[in-house]
């Protein structure tokens, strides 16, 4: 393992160390075990004999890295739905598949979803215990005190055949693995299981916020998922202190909160605390919050989200609250497949390199070139890259094979080599391929941005205006964070445009876009209102101007469809002449369009 603080080393947490370091001594080894695994487990089913494997025995990696083809999602879309209608023959998995999870990327503006059969449970649980032995090299004595995580559930549905689909870590919460895990001093939680599982979001959110502050001199650690929902709950604190101070004070659980489970685990913890409200209350009437966890939390270590991709967009502001506590990145994982661990937990965020665990899937690579893979429209099984046969600086393309039925499956994720842990590659994240904009879990294209605009713009034709350039970027700086367009118009000055048509048209914005946004605005209020800032004109010429400046070619310039926060954010600012926003949340309701029958499904 890296070098980091001596301390003392329970057994548990020695038999974790000596198991990554086994699995990174000998990843080829373990790469090819875990292949012949899939293909033996896997070795009748359809997907297999479609392509050839079956006709040569049991499948082998020859055989398999000949033959088998490289997918993206609407490849097996067909097979996938095939299982949610009720098929029960082994089409890509040997095993029975138990659960589909649904990914926050997106086919047709529906969230993917992704076979999952009952041992990846077993896998993912098993990453996770590799987490606090890691940490614990870097900042020991975590197991003296707790940690104040914010978990929640999110909504979940049924396919025809009865599965349920849901999001990975939703799966996770539900299950024996997380219900029924043993005590562990150095995974104590301030956030009890019945609020982190109570459906309702703002009892849920209410409820940990309050049993992190009655425990606040024992919290060592505080954290969430992603970042943006760390901030999200920050927020939350900002307008709920008072109903949480008067709680401690009289030990009486605000009766907004109506979930009897809830009530009754709070109660366990809740008692009467005049100077521990006292206390709080000073800290959070201040005029600033400018450090609030680490005066509220006096003996937090760290802040343990997600801050790499597009999630880096909220360092800033975690910092701001943070009082620039360090931010730890700790796991890399997808809903297609756990991928590996942070072994310098406490490094920068831009510093993040993610050690794949070789155990977790078997993992090949296209690299990539020019931004795509191989600089080229084209490729086959030639092109792809074994794990330990990556090279450091150069950027890939993440392909995965798992267990539960994923053959050569692009996962999207774009990573750079940063480094190697004994023969494990280490990796930063760089992107995720073709996301033009996200705030939370949501991710959206130029192209489904582009239709979603070309739809919107025909509220605008009964005035006589028409759009004449476009661009948008994703504000963080807003709580939650949203979207927003700037629009450059040309307008017939006799019949003005009136607000609500501008209103109206944020809102059919929003209503074109992925079933993984609209849940974020409709259902878990991850997602601010969508906003339209109209501009001058000539706005896109001072852009181009702007670009030229900066060395881009006149002959090759196009404006872009979306921009990161800097100085063409500011230029546009310069130049914004109205604002307007989305008077209400799309329409979003859990399900799959494409199970309906009638809408062309098997």
């Amino acid at each position: 393992m890296p070098e980091a603080p001596k301390t003392e080393i329970p057994e548990e947490h020695q038999t974790a160390l000596r198991f990554i370091e086994d699995v990174t001594q000998n990843t080829d080894l373990v790469q090819h075990r875990v292949l012949k695994e899939i293909l033996t487990q896997n070795a009748s089913t359809e997907y297999m004999q479609r392509h050839g494997l079956s006709a040569c025995g049991t499948p082998n990696l020859d055989s398999f890295k000949k033959l088998m083809p490289i997918v993206s999602y609407e490849d097996i879309q067909p097979d996938i739905l095939r299982i949610a209608h009720g098929d029960t023959s082994p089409i890509l998995s040997g095993r029975p598949i138990s659960e589909f999870l649904t990914s926050s990327g997106t086919s047709g503006g529906e969230r993917k979803l992704m076979p999952t059969i009952d041992d990846e449970l077993d896998r993912r649980t098993h990453l996770y215990s590799l987490l606090m032995p890691v940490m614990n090299l870097y900042v020991p004595g975590l197991n003296k005190g707790k940690g104040m995580y914010l978990y929640f559930v999110k909504s979940e549905s049924k396919t025809p055949s009865g599965l349920v689909a849901r999001p990975v870590l939703t799966s996770y919460y539900k299950s024996r693995h997380f219900r029924n895990r043993p005590f562990d001093a150095y995974n104590n939680l301030t956030s009890p299981d019945e609020a982190i599982l109570c459906p309702d979001s703002y009892q849920s959110m209410y409820a940990q916020l309050l049993c992190g502050l009655i425990c606040r001199s024992e919290v060592l650690r505080v954290g969430a998922v992603f970042a943006s929902g760390f901030i999200r709950a920050i927020k939350f604190l900002e307008k709920t202190w008072p109903s949480l101070c008067q709680d401690i004070r009289n030990g009486v659980m605000n009766e907004k909160i109506t979930d009897k489970s809830v009530r009754e685990a709070v109660a366990r913890v809740l008692h009467p605390n005049p100077d521990e409200a006292k206390l709080i209350e000073f800290e959070c009437s201040k005029g600033s919050w400018q450090g609030i966890i680490r005066r509220l939390w006096p003996n937090t270590k760290y802040i343990d989200v997600i801050v790499t991709g597009t999630m880096a967009q909220y360092i800033p502001t975690l910092e701001f609250y943070g009082g620039r506590l360090p931010l730890t990145c700790t796991m890399y994982a997808s809903s297609e497949c756990y991928f590996g661990l942070n072994l310098h937990p406490m490094c920068k965020p831009s510093e993040v390199a993610y050690t794949l665990i070789p155990t977790m899937g078997y993992f090949e690579f296209l690299p990539v070139k020019g931004g795509v893979p191989n600089g080229k429209s084209e490729f086959d099984h030639h092109d792809l890259v074994d794990l330990v046969d990556v090279k450091l600086g150069q950027e890939y393309e993440l392909v995965v094979t798992t267990y539960s039925g994923l053959y050569r499956y692009r996962v999207g994720d774009v990573l750079r080599v940063a480094g190697f842990h004994n023969k494990a590659p280490q990796f930063n994240f760089v992107r995720r391929k073709n996301v033009a904009l996200s705030i939370d879990s949501d991710k959206t294209d130029e192209f489904e941005l582009h239709n979603a605009v070309q739809h919107a713009v025909h509220n605008l034709e009964p005035f006589g205006a028409c759009l004449v350039e476009y661009t948008s970027y994703a504000d963080a700086t807003t709580i939650p964070g949203h979207y927003v367009l700037f629009w450059e118009l040309q307008i017939n000055k006799t019949t003005p445009v009136p607000p609500s048509v501008f209103e109206d048209c944020c809102l059919a914005v929003e209503e074109c876009l992925n079933s993984v946004y609209r849940q974020g605005r409709s259902c878990d209020k991850s997602i601010g209102p969508l906003e339209i800032r109209i501009v001058e004109e000539g706005t896109f010429d001072k852009l181009m101007d702007y670009a030229l400046s900066q060395g881009a070619s006149i002959n090759q310039y196009k404006a872009p469809r979306c921009v990161r926060p800097g100085p063409i954010v500011e230029l546009l600012n310069s130049r914004v002449q109205s604002k307007y926003f989305s008077p209400k949340s799309p329409k979003w309701a859990p399900g799959h369009k494409k199970w309906s029958k009638e809408n062309g499904a098997v």
